[in-house]
């Protein structure tokens, strides 16, 4: 259990650094985290509404980072202050 969260919180990790080096933005070690952690979410629920799942920690990485860049860009509207 306990490395089953170590993994995933790895790859937030890991999609939310994507993220960022596809938007062209830097962040810290812990705001990559909380971007993938809420892209997962966000990519998910989008995903899920046009009928797309991840089965394996590919995919549900992959989710991750379109989600994350999701998030980046709507930052970035509505935040006119974040780092391009």
């Amino acid at each position: 259990m306990i490395f089953w969260w170590i993994v995933r919180i790895a790859l937030w990790a890991l999609a939310g650094y994507v993220a960022a080096r596809l938007m062209n933005t830097s962040l810290s070690l812990i705001w990559n985290i909380v971007l993938g952690l809420v892209g997962g979410a966000v990519g998910s629920l989008a995903a899920g509404l046009i009928g797309i799942g991840s089965t394996n920690m590919l995919g549900g990485t992959l989710i991750s980072v379109a989600g994350a860049c999701l998030v980046i860009y709507l930052a970035r509207l509505l935040l006119p202050r974040i780092k391009r």
